[in-house]
């Protein structure tokens, strides 16, 4: 377990690391341009951030340091890229790395929101896998989600996870964000993709430089 809880800088850089792993492994690791786009992103992230490289770097300093994320040297290129190392240090399937990473980039969730919102990173073929996963994560010792308080107005409770630390109340009670609908999230996931892409193009093309 994290001997102290993440930062929020922290939580984005891990959620991306894991996000990045399952949705687009042909391009992971991620350099550090590719992390700190990734941090950055504009869609299937909640709040939308802009930070720099040096506070992206002070955030993996900090996981390097709970060993929850890893420098990697690939043998033959000069480029220094990154891995995340929590699935292993908590012991974590796919599914329940997929839900954690949604949880830590756009916030608590119910479960049907889950399920959709993760689909880049694992599908899961029905709410009754996406209920299992969650109970391993709440029934953890110690837990790694919680399930909040109903909001009122709402029929479903949300999940939140507690790599962070317990959720504050202000979190707990706080309404939710309005649905969007089916085709937006899937233009979000198409943009997410062709930025993946391009990001790992741009990183092989700096490596290919490097040699000359």
């Amino acid at each position: 377990m994290l001997e102290t809880p993440l930062e929020p800088l922290e939580l984005r850089v891990l959620g991306v690391l894991l996000e990045k792993e399952l949705s687009t492994p042909e391009y992971y690791p991620l350099t550090l341009n590719a992390l700190v786009n990734g941090c950055n992103q504009s869609t299937n992230r909640d709040p939308v951030l802009q930070v720099d490289a040096a506070a992206v770097e002070r955030a993996l300093e900090g996981l390097r340091d709970q060993r929850a994320a890893a420098t990697v040297h690939a043998a033959g290129s000069r480029t220094v890229k990154y891995a995340q190392r929590i699935t292993e240090a908590l012991n974590l399937s796919v599914q329940e790395a997929a839900l954690l990473a949604e949880l830590m980039l756009r916030g608590p969730q119910t479960a049907g929101e889950l399920r959709n919102r993760s689909s880049r990173m694992y599908g899961f073929p029905d709410l009754e896998e996406v209920e299992a996963s969650l109970a391993l994560l709440l029934e953890a010792e110690p837990p790694l989600a919680v399930r909040l308080p109903r909001v009122p107005g709402t029929k479903e409770t949300r999940i939140a996870h507690l790599l962070g630390g317990p959720v504050q109340w202000h979190e707990a009670v706080a309404a939710p964000a309005t649905p969007r609908t089916d085709r937006i999230e899937q233009l979000e996931l198409q943009v997410e993709e062709l930025s993946a892409a391009l990001a790992g193009l741009r990183a092989e093309f700096d490596a290919f430089k490097g040699q000359f």
